[in-house]
């Protein structure tokens, strides 16, 4: 076994599985609680919300051109705080949180999954966690190349979506354009951040990327941008299309956009939904194995999982256990409850890595990539508030 990865990663390949990562599956049932809060402004919300979350993004792009290793946020805590039990603290819950994650996003695709084809729940779940655990052995190249082969069938289903939504004909909601209600933006705001978490996972593929210091910054920037664009114009598409009253409590909003302009079958979009949910899981096991993998180089009792096979250059014990994790959670645990859980442990990383961040550039100022310096204290801020806005919904 060796323990290098292989850099067989250019800045395409990288930008699609976060955009993957980030549209992710929840855009298909996001849309419709977003405008429960912000109504007609469901699609400033997603604006608001890709802002608020672009400076921790930046943070993450600067601290990946410091630190191109695959333990990410593990590595970056302890760079910057100078607290090693911090830094692993760290890599394991984002480990935990990409398994849990990664479950109920596995579990929802086989909800749509089985809508479509008659297949046992528990079989489909194993059989899809099995055949995705392999992908992942096989090499992070090949692990990319289908996730992004799925992105592309993601944003082609979300493009037909739009185009829906513009074709049908505006409702009296939207037509009427009442005024705004901020308080209701505001924590639609909220909400729709977690929509953006996905482009933490990117820097965990620093050591397979080619030249990390410029592709992993412009990489991330990219792929926020795109994704905003789109949760922008799909969710503008739907108020623009269906009733607030029809679309605020549809368990398939997007599917409702579609029905109003076409008489065409909305199974392709369940179909699509499911493919949504497989890149999901697959970029879920790619990232959390490599954070194992980069853990063990500077743990000691993690030291077992910092192995790659010499051939395929992927973390083979680390993606394994990744795997029947995943599976065991998906089949045994309330993984929707726990998913709620996987956002709040995330926006606590994000608490953390803006301090840490923080604390470097005063030490450190230059950088490969630089941003400005009040960057992180807004990174800071925000999820600061994301974090207790949703803590304060729980009580």
């Amino acid at each position: 076994m060796a323990d290098e990865l292989k850099r067989r990663v250019g800045l395409g390949l990288l930008t699609m599985y976060g955009i993957g990562v980030m549209v992710g599956a929840g855009i298909y049932v996001l849309v419709g609680a977003i405008a429960a809060q912000a109504g007609v402004y469901a699609p400033l919300a997603f604006l608001l919300a890709g802002l608020t979350a672009a400076p921790t993004a930046l943070s993450y792009a600067e601290f990946s051109s410091r630190i191109p290793e695959a333990s990410g946020e593990a590595a970056f805590v302890e760079k910057g705080l100078g607290l090693h039990w911090l830094g692993v603290a760290i890599g394991v819950a984002i480990v935990l949180a990409g398994t849990i994650s990664a479950a109920a996003v596995l579990r929802g695709g086989v909800g749509y999954l089985t809508a479509i084809v008659d297949v046992p729940t528990e079989y489909a779940i194993i059989g899809i966690g099995v055949a995705l655990t392999l992908v992942a052995l096989v090499g992070v190249l090949e692990s990319l190349s289908l996730a992004a082969a799925f992105t592309v069938a993601e944003i082609v289903g979300l493009i037909g979506v739009i185009w829906a939504g513009f074709s049908a004909e505006a409702v009296v909601d939207y037509a009427a354009l009442p005024p705004p209600v901020w308080p209701g933006i505001t924590a639609a705001v909220a909400l729709a951040f977690f929509a953006f978490i996905g482009f933490e996972d990117m820097v965990n593929m620093a050591e397979e990327s080619k030249d990390p210091t410029r592709t992993m910054p412009r990489a991330i920037l990219i792929a926020l941008g795109v994704t905003t664009v789109l949760y922008a114009l799909v969710s503008l598409a739907a108020v623009r299309a269906v009733p607030l009253a029809e679309l605020t409590v549809s368990d398939r909003p997007l599917v409702a956009v579609w029905q109003k302009a076409t008489l065409i079958s909305p199974v392709y979009l369940s179909a699509i939904a499911v493919v949504a949910a497989l890149n999901g899981v697959l970029a879920q096991i790619v990232m959390a194995a490599r954070v194992l993998f980069g853990l063990g180089r500077r743990e000691p009792a993690l030291s077992l999982f910092h192995r790659s096979h010499p051939r395929l250059g992927t973390p083979v014990l680390a993606t394994v256990l990744l795997g029947t994790a995943l599976v065991i959670t998906s089949l045994a645990l309330p993984v929707a409850q726990l998913a709620e859980m996987t956002a709040t442990v995330l926006l606590a990383v994000f608490v953390v890595v803006n301090t840490a961040l923080i604390a470097l550039k005063r030490r450190e100022p230059d950088a490969p990539f630089k941003a400005h310096p009040l960057v992180p204290w807004l990174g800071l801020i925000f999820a600061l508030a994301a974090l207790a806005s949703t803590l304060w919904s729980k009580l």
